[in-house]
């Protein structure tokens, strides 16, 4: 007989649809779960609410996985969730049609709370960011066989997530980049080398919509890491484009993207430097270069609530330094993938950046990344990438 589940009492009445419930509304229990098991969850007046995993190391003490008291969750749970994510990826979606690179699963917006999936080609990334995914990995990484049969994997978590959640595991190391394609295009994913999982499957629509802008235009792509935008524009018809970013590791990833699209670039092979921003764009400036398209996609500023105004500061400068160097009439196109920076927060600081600049920005469209990247209504914190195009009037 399969053991009783631990059980876990709120100390106040629940009535949220929201999976975090925070450690202050959590009784200790006498005997304590190891971090990310499964336990039942009940009310303060005993009623079962619901099952999730438990660590009482954690900010979040729970992250609630199912509410239907006759469902069980164990590992034909994983591989049910794991299969609704990847039928809305293939059936609804129809991403296969477009790209070999897509999010298979995104967290509490599939159902399972702080695990991260990427698809690149045969490679599967997996990032963990709750003790509860992690502790389940070997069942998740059976779960995910079923569905991409003969699959390699590259896991990991970030340091900063383990010692907040309270585990220990190493990254998968030496693992072989993946070539995917994305709309005619092909791009090394390398979870190894690059930032986050490798490559940016979450701009995927938004490349694919600022490149169709570019033709015959001069293209500034900042903090371009492995050349996304900036092979997008080349391959599209960009008469030159420049990419910057402060890392020389990305940047050498970035000239093998351009090397691998040489068919399509032709004669228009992109510039990829390796620079800090802001001094480049001041001497940029300074000397009275602009550009018909500027593209800003900067890395994540902070994971910390109390550091939310130190980033929305940083996001000002650059922001300001970026439309100095935009030819009037031009083409802006700036970006946040900073979760705890609101859309409407972004958008203010867009305000007061053209304001310190002297310029005027006319708002042509505000979006987020791909629908592989769902997100639950009542669980916002999903929503993490703010991207805003704009024409610079003046």
């Amino acid at each position: 007989m399969t053991e009783p589940l631990p059980v876990v009492r709120l100390k106040n009445a629940w009535h949220s649809t929201h999976p975090w419930i925070f450690q202050r509304l959590v009784e200790k229990p006498a005997q304590r779960p190891k971090p990310g098991s499964i336990v039942e969850v009940v009310g303060v007046d005993g009623a079962w609410i619901g099952r999730g995993f438990y660590n009482g190391h954690s900010r979040i003490a729970l992250r609630m996985l199912e509410r239907d008291p006759d469902v069980a969750v164990d590992g034909g749970w994983f591989v049910r969730k794991i299969g609704e994510a990847v039928r809305l990826r293939r059936e609804i979606l129809k991403l296969d049609e477009v790209s070999n690179a897509w999010r298979v699963v995104h967290s509490e917006g599939d159902g399972i709370s702080g695990l991260v999936v990427d698809r690149y080609d045969d490679l599967l990334v997996v990032e963990f960011f709750s003790a509860g995914a992690w502790r389940h990995r070997a069942v998740i990484f059976d779960a995910l066989r079923e569905h991409f049969p003969g699959c390699r994997f590259h896991s990991f978590a970030d340091e900063h997530v383990q010692k907040q959640e309270s585990f220990d595991y190493k990254d998968t190391q030496g693992t072989a980049p993946a070539i995917v394609t994305e709309h005619g295009l092909r791009f090394r994913a390398d979870p190894a080398g690059a930032h986050k999982t490798g490559f940016f499957a979450d701009q995927r629509e938004n490349r694919e919509w600022l490149s169709r802008q570019c033709a015959g235009k001069r293209v500034l792509d900042l903090c371009c890491n492995t050349g996304g935008f900036g092979v997008y524009a080349a391959a599209r018809g960009a008469s030159e484009v420049v990419g910057i970013d402060i890392d020389a590791a990305v940047i050498e990833i970035a000239k093998e993207n351009a090397y691998l699209n040489a068919a399509l670039i032709g004669g228009r092979k992109p510039r990829f430097v390796q620079a800090d921003i802001f001094p480049w764009l001041r001497d940029a400036g300074n000397n009275g270069e602009r550009f018909d398209v500027v593209i800003l996609d900067p890395a994540k500023m902070t994971r910390d609530r109390e550091q939310v105004i130190n980033a929305l500061k940083k996001y000002l400068d650059m922001n300001k330094l970026a439309l100095g160097v935009v030819k009037p009439g031009g083409l802006f196109a700036t970006f946040s993938c900073t979760g705890l920076v609101s859309e409407d927060q972004f958008l203010d600081m867009l305000r007061r950046a053209a304001f310190y600049a002297g310029r005027t920005v006319q708002v042509l469209k505000v979006a987020g990344a791909g629908p592989d990247h769902p997100w639950l209504a009542q669980v916002p914190e999903s929503r993490y990438l703010k991207a805003v195009f704009c024409r610079v009037l003046d």
